[in-house]
């Protein structure tokens, strides 16, 4: 009869030992996302098009297709494997954190390379070098949400995806339009706050020791068969609704970085505005777009806890997404920037706010939150790669007008899919 009692209050504090404090994690997990996301967005959607341009304008559509290409398969592999190794290792440090503040040097170093380079070959080498540094902090750190204490971790999921992606996708683009005209010293600045970031937010959370952890005998013995490999994600029957979410997020994704992607050509090949012109008209969607995701950041979660609606919101949320970029290609003046603006705002704001938490909601397997999870995010780094190429084709088949529609277009699909989920009612 007293065996019971000891083993809870063992069991306790086994839970307490794996779990950080919601105040610290919070101001860790919008610090962490936001200096890789911002930078990389930074890079890949203004100083690598122009780079590019520099080097190569001719063939400078078709390079950038080229290279987001190589970037997606990087990422693909890189956040897998990232993930495994993570969950494997055992340190002073925890499982994360030896890899995210390892992925976020290497990448500040690819960067630097990158600023360096002269030629197309050696852009490439250092751009995928990035790419593959970059999935070692994005994996190991969307498992920190794990850490959250179990009532804490929908706003753990709001601080990661509200805060520090909204400060991350649209307050860093802001600074980077600066540096437009000095886009190799842009490289190498980017590439400092990564790392100078990613290690500022793993001091603040701590990640507790795990090296008395016990290892799964079965992960010990086991080897690794086809059969598992297989088995990693279950049937359609039993995820129907995560993959639905994971497949709407890559739609969203692509709808989303068709345009974010080729900002820089838009304005100055499509609305064939001037340097300084075009400066402004970044800085103003990404401002609109910052104060959006902020607000929502602050607010979507409560309201969706208060109303208990979480998929029509995310759902609806591509939508808005979809008609902004229709007003670009309608208009095709300073006033369809700023609708773009305050739509896509208003869109990723929410997305942003309510995503990781509805898939946590819709999480196959409960004891693998972290592996799902980093499945999941790696819907980010993917569209930001797959959204180029089929833009790229788009560009060269119809014309630029073309990836308007197919934003809109894979906007609402992305909508539609997740609208389809059963397990959470609305």
């Amino acid at each position: 009869m007293n065996t019971m009692p000891l083993k809870n209050k063992t069991e306790a504090s086994t839970l307490d030992k794996n779990t950080v404090s919601l105040k610290r994690l919070i101001i860790g997990l919008i610090i962490g996302p936001a200096s890789w996301l911002g930078p990389y967005i930074a890079t890949s959607s203004l100083f690598l098009p122009a780079l590019i341009q520099h080097l190569d304008a001719e063939n400078k559509i078709t390079l950038l297709a080229l290279f987001s290409s190589i970037g997606m398969v990087s990422a693909a592999l890189s956040n897998m494997v990232a993930g495994y190794l993570s969950d494997r290792t055992k340190s002073r440090f925890g499982k994360r954190t030896p890899w995210l503040v390892s992925g976020s040097f290497v990448f500040m170093l690819a960067m630097i390379f990158a600023s360096m380079s002269t030629t197309i070959p050696l852009l490439l080498i250092s751009w995928t070098l990035g790419q593959v540094a970059l999935n070692f902090i994005v994996a190991p750190m969307v498992a920190w949400l794990d850490l959250a204490p179990e009532k804490g971790k929908g706003t753990a999921a709001s601080a990661y995806g509200g805060l520090g992606m909204a400060l991350g996708n649209n307050a860093f683009t802001i600074l980077a339009a600066v540096f437009l005209g000095q886009y190799r010293l842009g490289f190498i600045i980017f590439g400092i706050i990564t790392f100078v970031g990613t290690l500022i937010a793993a001091f603040i959370v701590r990640e507790p020791s795990n090296l008395n952890e016990k290892t799964d005998i079965l992960t010990q013995k086991k080897k690794f068969s086809t059969k598992d490999i297989l088995t990693v994600f279950p049937k359609w029957s039993i995820g129907r609704d995560y993959y639905l979410a994971l497949i709407g997020k890559i739609f969203q994704g692509i709808g989303n970085f068709a345009i974010t992607g080729y900002l820089l050509y838009i304005m100055t090949d499509f609305l064939h505005k001037s340097t300084s012109a075009t400066q402004h008209s970044i800085q103003l969607i990404n401002i609109v777009m910052l104060i959006f995701g902020i607000m929502m950041g602050f607010i979507a979660g409560p309201i969706a806890d208060r109303f208990k609606i979480l998929k029509l919101p995310v759902g609806l949320s591509t939508v808005l997404l979809g008609i902004g970029a229709l007003s670009i290609f309608f208009l095709q003046n300073e006033i369809g920037i700023i609708i773009y603006a305050f739509l896509a705002g208003f869109g990723m704001g929410i997305w942003n706010s309510l995503d990781n938490l509805l898939n946590l909601k819709v999480i196959p397997d409960k004891e693998r939150v972290g592996f799902f999870l980093g499945v999941y995010n790696l819907g980010n780094t993917l569209t930001q790669a797959i959204a180029p190429v089929i833009a790229a084709f788009m560009i060269s088949a119809i014309g630029f007008s073309s990836i308007f529609i197919m934003s809109f277009a894979f906007s609402i699909i992305g909508g539609i899919l997740i609208l389809s989920i059963k397990s959470v009612s609305k």
